[in-house]
């Protein structure tokens, strides 16, 4: 229990610093409205298990280890954000934003997209799987199994991450008669998909 405490304090913190999944959520909140807001959130949420469950049982080391797997997946990655990000900023130059309830965030389809789109940005950044490498390894208490212990500590930061992404959302919705100006919707699409952008292009250029 004290590891678990211990895990939650520490990636509680992490989880509030704005970063890319925070962007892509609070896009989809404002662009898209709530419903396919927590599907981008739930396909982040997924895949931020997956990179825990991996890093449990080993998988994520290799990646770590192996500069020729790491590098793929980081280029893969980057080249997946670059996509995405011009696709938002087209979309907010070019084509009206989404109005929120309409068809395409009702429709099964559109909420599947929204959720693979989660899950392929969280999946394709290889720094979520070191992250998981490097932090694990500190919170396995002895005696206890790696992988069972492994998956408790990612199920944590998961609930941890669906609260912060709760908020967002919610917060958005307070401000949904401002958000849902035309020009507030494809300003917000411009500016999320710069950020994307630039994510994708620091994954591209960074290091370990």
């Amino acid at each position: 229990m004290h590891a678990v405490l211990s895990f939650a304090v520490v990636a509680g913190l992490l989880t509030v610093v704005p970063g890319l999944d925070t962007a892509v959520v609070l896009r989809a909140a404002v662009s898209r409205g709530p419903r396919n807001a927590f599907a981008t959130a739930v396909g982040i949420g997924c895949g931020t298990l997956v990179w825990g469950v991996a890093a449990a049982a080993g998988v994520s080391a290799l990646v770590t280890a192996s500069e020729v797997a790491y590098s793929g997946l980081r280029i893969a990655g980057a080249i997946y954000l670059v996509w995405m990000g011009v696709g938002m900023v087209r979309a907010g130059l070019r084509r009206p934003a989404t109005v929120p309830g309409s068809e395409v965030e009702e429709s099964p389809q559109g909420l599947f997209g929204a959720w693979a789109r989660g899950v392929g940005t969280n999946l394709l950044n290889p720094k979520v799987g070191v992250f998981y490498v490097a932090m694990l390894s500190q919170f396995l208490p002895d005696g206890v199994p790696p992988l069972l212990m492994g998956c408790v500590l990612a199920v944590v930061h998961n609930v941890e991450g669906m609260v912060w992404f709760a908020g967002i959302i919610g917060a958005a919705g307070v401000a949904r008669a401002w958000s849902r100006r035309d020009g507030v919707r494809r300003g917000m699409d411009v500016v999320a998909g710069t950020v994307v952008v630039g994510f994708g292009v620091k994954l591209a250029v960074s290091q370990r």
